[in-house]
C-alpha cells in the first residue's frame, strides 16, 4: 500500500471544492493524455526519420500498436524495459554534453555573451522580441519542469517522509537540475555548434544536427534512440497521469476504454502532423491546467507557510523535522485531511 494524492486530492480535502478538482481532473487528461502525447510522438518520430530515414507515418503505426499493447494490459515488459534504459540515457547524453562543451571550452564565455545580447540587447528589446522570447522559454520550460504545473504532485504524493516540507524542496530541486543543467546542456551543444539558427532546424532536428557536428552520425544516432526511449515512456507515463484522474471521478469501464482509444488516436495524430500544430495543443491545455493549479496553491498558501515555519524551527533546533499534527492544529484549518 502508498499515499495517494495530487491536486484533486489537494482541492477536494483542502479546500473542499470538488467541482474545482474535477475540472482539473479534465484538464490533465487534456493535457497528459492527448495534447503532450501528441508532441512526445511527433518529436519521436522526427528524430527517427531524420537519423534513420523512417516515414512519420510508418513510425507511427508502430508506437501507436505498441502503446495500446501496454495500456490495454497486454505487454508491460516494454514499459519496464523502457524505464530501466531511461536513467541510463539520460547519464549518456549528459556525459555527451559535457565532452562537447569542454571540447568548446574556449568558446563557452563568447557563446554565453551571446545569449545574453541576445536576450537583452538593444535591438531585441525595441524589437519587442525580449516579450517574445521570455513569452516562449515560459512555455518551453514549464513544459520541461512542469514547475506549477500540478502533475508532479501525483508522484510526489506517494512518498514517505517524516515531514511535507522535505518532499517539497525535492520536487524544487527536480524543476532546478531539468532546467539549470539538463536544457543548459542542449542549449551549449547547439551553439558551440555555429549552426545558422534561422529556423531552417526546428525540434530535436536542431539538436540532432549540432552534435553531429562534433561526432558526426553517431550524433544524430545516438539522439534518435534516446529520444525513442524518452519519448516513449513519457507517452506511457503520461497516459497513466491521465488514467489516475480519471479514475479520481468515474469508475466507469467505458471511460476508461474511450480514454485509452483516444490516447492512441492522438499518439497517431502527433506522428503525422505539424510541429507548430502539437505545440500550440500542448500550450494551450498546459495553460489552463497551470492556471487552475496556481489558483488552488495560492488559496492554500497560508498551510504552507505554516509548514515551513515549522520545518524551519525544528531546523534551527538541530532536529531532523517530523511533521505533528498538534504543533499547527490551531494555526490552520485540518478538518477532513488524513495526509500532510
Amino acid at each position: 500500500d502508498s499515499f495517494v494524492g495530487g491536486p484533486a486530492y489537494y482541492m477536494t480535502r483542502g479546500l473542499k471544492c470538488r467541482p474545482m478538482a474535477i475540472l482539473f481532473c479534465v484538464l490533465t487528461v487534456l493535457t497528459f493524455g492527448f495534447a503532450y502525447n501528441t508532441v512526445q510522438s511527433n518529436t519521436l518520430c522526427a528524430a527517427m526519420e531524420n537519423a534513420f530515414g523512417i516515414n512519420h507515418v510508418y513510425m507511427g503505426i508502430v508506437i501507436t500498436i505498441a502503446t495500446l499493447i501496454i495500456i490495454f494490459g497486454g505487454i508491460q515488459r516494454i514499459a519496464k524495459v523502457s524505464a530501466l534504459i531511461v536513467p541510463f540515457m539520460a547519464l549518456g547524453y549528459l556525459a555527451l554534453a559535457l565532452y562537447v562543451v569542454a571540447a568548446n571550452i574556449t568558446v563557452i564565455p563568447d557563446v554565453i555573451a551571446t545569449i545574453f545580447k541576445s536576450a537583452f540587447g538593444f535591438e531585441q528589446a525595441f524589437g519587442g522580441t525580449v516579450g517574445a522570447a521570455m513569452t516562449q522559454g515560459i512555455k518551453r520550460g514549464l513544459f520541461s519542469n512542469e514547475a506549477g504545473e500540478g502533475s508532479a504532485p501525483n508522484a510526489a504524493a506517494t512518498a514517505d517522509v517524516s515531514h511535507p516540507v522535505k518532499q517539497g524542496l525535492i520536487q524544487m530541486l527536480g524543476v532546478f537540475t531539468d532546467t539549470l543543467v539538463i536544457c543548459s546542456c542542449t542549449a551549449l551543444i547547439i551553439l558551440v555548434s555555429g549552426l545558422p539558427l534561422d529556423g531552417s532546424l526546428d525540434g530535436v532536428m536542431l539538436t540532432q544536427e549540432a552534435l553531429s557536428v562534433e561526432i558526426g552520425h553517431a550524433g544524430r544516432v545516438f539522439v534518435a534512440v534516446a529520444i525513442f526511449f524518452f519519448a516513449f515512456s513519457s507517452i506511457i507515463g503520461n497516459y497513466y497521469y491521465g488514467e489516475a484522474n480519471i479514475a479520481f471521478f468515474s469508475k466507469k469501464r467505458w471511460a476508461m476504454i474511450a480514454y485509452r482509444l483516444t490516447v492512441g488516436a492522438m499518439v497517431m495524430f502527433g506522428a503525422v502532423t505539424t510541429l507548430q500544430t502539437v505545440w500550440s495543443l500542448a500550450d494551450l491545455t498546459m495553460a489552463l491546467m497551470t492556471l487552475c493549479n496556481l489558483v488552488a496553491i495560492v488559496l492554500l498558501g497560508r498551510r504552507v507557510i505554516v509548514l515551513l515555519d515549522d520545518y524551519m524551527r525544528q531546523r534551527r533546533a538541530g532536529k531532523d523535522p517530523v511533521f505533528r499534527l498538534e504543533e499547527v492544529k490551531d494555526k490552520i484549518p485540518t478538518d477532513g485531511i488524513e495526509c500532510w
